[in-house]
């Protein structure tokens, strides 16, 4: 399974103030089956970098390192099904009209009705269920329609158990809790707030083995959205 975290500051930071938090949710959340993320732009646009490599292999990191935003959305990719492997499925997605960039953990039971019209449709490109939510997602955003909703629906849709992230245009920040055998929390790391799955450990263990430095620690209830706006 994936694993997968949200983080804002009100003042510019660079990704890799956020790398050694990342390298340890990769070992501690068994994933290593590429990785990607999508950030906001100095300029106020949604850019997005993902790769098939595992985090810690990944020679161009410390590029990726330097870029400096005020959020990002980044997801460490373990799937359900090793079939499932390339670029196409590697997380996040990011919206073509450039409203916003999702991703998924857990598994959406529903989706292959959904897949079948998407498909005949010339949408789909990869074999995971996350695509399909993310056309599901595109069809169904409303400027103004606030991200709780849309999240929720989106599960309610699809049903299964799965944490939704999403960070939209203005650079905003979402995740929703709906997987029950991966709790999300919510925390800061210095000068950074972060909303993070957990290691699909029940409990704590996350602020053990990935943030022993987290303050300002909560958890998001089952089937709530956290907002870092």
């Amino acid at each position: 399974m994936c694993e997968h975290f949200v983080a804002r500051s009100v003042e510019p930071f660079r990704l890799d103030e956020l790398w050694s938090f990342t390298e340890r949710l990769e070992r501690f959340g068994i994933a290593g089956f590429g990785w990607g993320a999508a950030w906001l732009t100095p300029d106020g646009r949604l850019d997005s970098y993902r790769e098939i490599h595992a985090f810690r292999d990944d020679p161009r990191r410390a590029t990726i390192g330097a870029t400096e935003t005020t959020s990002i959305l980044l997801h460490l990719r373990r799937p359900s099904k090793l079939s499932t492997l390339g670029v196409a499925d590697t997380q996040p997605f990011l919206d073509p009209g450039g409203r916003f960039a999702f991703s998924h953990n857990g598994d959406l039971h529903e989706y292959r009705r959904w897949r079948a019209r998407y498909r005949a449709a010339g949408r789909i490109h990869g074999r995971a269920d996350s695509e399909v939510g993310q056309r599901w997602l595109e069809d169904e955003w409303r400027v103004g329609e606030p991200a709780g909703h849309l999240l929720a629906a989106l599960h309610d849709a699809f049903g299964g158990d799965a944490n939704l992230a999403l960070l939209d245009a203005t650079g905003v920040p979402h995740v929703y809790a709906g997987n029950r055998e991966n709790p999300v929390f919510t925390f800061r790391l210095g000068r950074i707030r972060v909303c993070s799955t957990g290691i699909y450990s029940l409990d704590r263990s996350l602020f053990r083995f990935v943030a022993p430095g987290a303050t300002d620690r909560g958890l998001v209830a089952l089937h709530q959205t956290a907002s870092l706006d």
